[in-house]
């Protein structure tokens, strides 16, 4: 049975009261017009929640728990405007999975700014003919001296074109595939960088999501992460057909996979909460609709899946704190199934509110439109399935 420690139950508790106060009253609204919602970032930098102390912090205590939890309260807030202070931790995740101590000591601070002057980062994999695809990637990065020359574009980037610190996956050496890759930094302001079309998106409309475009982008040779050696030593290891590990986009979706099924139960656990509510207000035939067993059990479904897809999530979070082995891909389980909960919770929500629950006024017809990114993003629903079901094939037998 996972327990929080008294320090993170009390971030917990902090972090769900500024989501309640600072974020819900105005999901709607930036929801609505489609904007970063740049006011409440900066109250989430003055409390220290958007800054970089607070997610080292998170990534680095000592159960696993911290990160989940903390992602959780925030998504259950709002998802859209949660996007938009943690989009910033993507980047910075893979600045951290790629970069040298003095890369990550030099860039980390740049992708948050400071109260009064905020900064984000963003990751930048997704490409037209690569999505799920890793390997596929055609933004091709080559050197050029002591410079490298980048030039592809990338889409869905959350942050992208925006961001002070675009964390780039490129391709340097087609043959190699996805072993033949390297991760740049690129920053705001690099002649050849510019944002391309932004995107009018189904839910987290609150969040940034933009093309990111490199037109003979020229950056110097130590915004290569990892440094020049490393990286040769890995084609070397490539072109011999030695391994060469995880790539550098893979092992960040790694890292991340428990922190996306905390952002889905977070927007799962806002929807029953509502259902809930208006299924005890709500008279019908003289009685709340919650005496109707139809809706009862409903909500039981619901709470039970929540519940499941919570464990999981915690235990991959734990997993891979510890360092155990994701024999059977724990981490992916946890992101499938808790984004397919989110998506059923949601629906069946708004089937509790009725017609209310598919008009603006309510919020349940928002975290409908939210949840279904769940199912997409950082791996598909059916790329996560790919990854499970290959995990316990390897694993058979042992």
């Amino acid at each position: 049975m996972f327990q929080l420690n008294d320090e993170v139950a009390e971030i917990r508790d902090w972090v769900h009261e500024f989501g309640e106060k600072e974020i819900r009253p105005h999901a709607a609204h930036y929801d609505e017009i489609e904007e970063t919602p740049w006011a409440v970032i900066e109250k989430a930098a003055e409390v220290g929640i958007y800054g970089m102390e607070f997610w080292i912090q998170s990534f680095m205590e000592q159960s696993g728990l911290q990160l989940p939890v903390v992602t959780e309260e925030l998504f259950w807030a709002d998802a859209g405007i949660a996007l938009s202070i943690q989009g910033t931790l993507l980047g910075f995740a893979g600045l951290t999975s790629n970069g040298t101590m003095e890369q990550i000591g030099y860039w980390g601070p740049k992708c948050f700014g400071e109260p009064g002057n905020l900064a984000m980062a963003c990751w930048c994999m997704t490409e037209p003919q690569a999505g799920s695809d890793v390997g596929a990637l055609r933004t091709r990065a080559v050197r050029d001296g002591d410079e490298w020359i980048l030039n592809g574009t990338k889409v869905f980037i959350t942050n992208g074109g925006i961001a002070d610190v675009h964390i780039v996956v490129a391709t340097v050496d087609p043959a190699l595939g996805h072993r033949g890759q390297a991760t740049f930094v690129v920053p705001k302001g690099t002649p050849g960088l510019s944002q391309g079309k932004k995107e009018k998106k189904h839910g987290i409309r609150a969040s940034h999501t933009a093309e990111v475009i490199f037109d003979d982008c020229r950056i110097p040779m130590e915004y290569l992460l990892g440094g020049p050696d490393k990286l040769d030593k890995k084609l070397e290891r490539a072109r011999s057909g030695q391994s060469t590990g995880r790539s550098g986009g893979l092992s960040t979706l790694e890292t991340t996979r428990p922190a996306v099924a905390a952002q889905a139960i977070g927007v799962a656990r806002a929807a029953y909460e509502h259902a809930l509510d208006y299924a005890m207000e709500r008279e019908q035939f003289g009685k709340p609709i919650y005496e109707n067993q139809a809706i009862a059990f409903k909500l039981a479904d619901m709470a039970t899946q929540i519940d499941a897809a919570r464990l999981l999530t915690w235990r991959a979070a734990s997993m891979a704190k510890s360092g155990a082995s994701f024999d059977h891909a724990e981490g992916s389980m946890a992101k499938l199934f808790a984004s397919e909960v989110a998506v059923r919770v949601t629906e069946q929500a708004i089937q509790i509110h009725g017609g209310y629950g598919y008009i603006r006024e309510f919020p349940v017809e928002r975290l409908a439109r939210d949840a279904k990114i769940f199912t997409i993003y950082e791996g598909t629903s059916e790329i996560q399935r790919l990854v499970i079901s290959r995990a316990l094939k390897a694993s058979h037998g042992k």
